[in-house]
């Protein structure tokens, strides 16, 4: 292969990985908004207190070292987390729709899993609840 071709390719390569990363970190900094189609989505659980005591154990386990277990973003992990993680009591997140937080807690984004193969559907409803019932703390 040519020097000058074995420049282009570097060249190229790194135009690549530059804009996946830019991309990557302006895709962070943007607010995290669930599609309009996760707003229709309805709660099957809505209202089900019964499901809290489980839903909590799944909460302290895979949302709370970065949430922290009373979910006010401020977990052991919470520092090592871009973006920093939401505070589940503040009135941005509780004005949310269930569908919404259903969406964000199967997606994922930057350092939150997806947590749509590890966590099944009805209990991740039952976080949704959860996360509602922590409003009133």
């Amino acid at each position: 292969m040519k020097r000058e071709t074995k420049y282009r390719l570097k060249f190229v390569l790194m135009i690549v990985c530059l804009q996946f990363v830019s991309a990557h970190v302006f895709s962070q900094q943007k607010p995290w908004v669930a599609p309009a189609s996760a707003n229709a989505i309805v709660n099957p659980l809505k209202g089900n207190k019964q499901v809290l005591a489980d839903a909590k154990t799944i909460y302290v386990t895979n949302c709370g070292p970065c949430h922290g277990p009373s979910g006010k973003g401020n977990g052991v992990a919470a520092a090592a987390c871009n973006p920093k993680p939401a505070d589940h009591t503040s009135a941005k997140v509780q004005s949310e729709s269930d569908g919404s937080l259903f969406w964000k807690i199967a997606e994922g984004r930057g350092s939150m899993p997806s947590f749509k193969q590890s966590i099944p559907e009805a209990k991740r409803w039952e976080l949704v609840n959860f996360i509602r019932s922590l409003a009133k703390r």
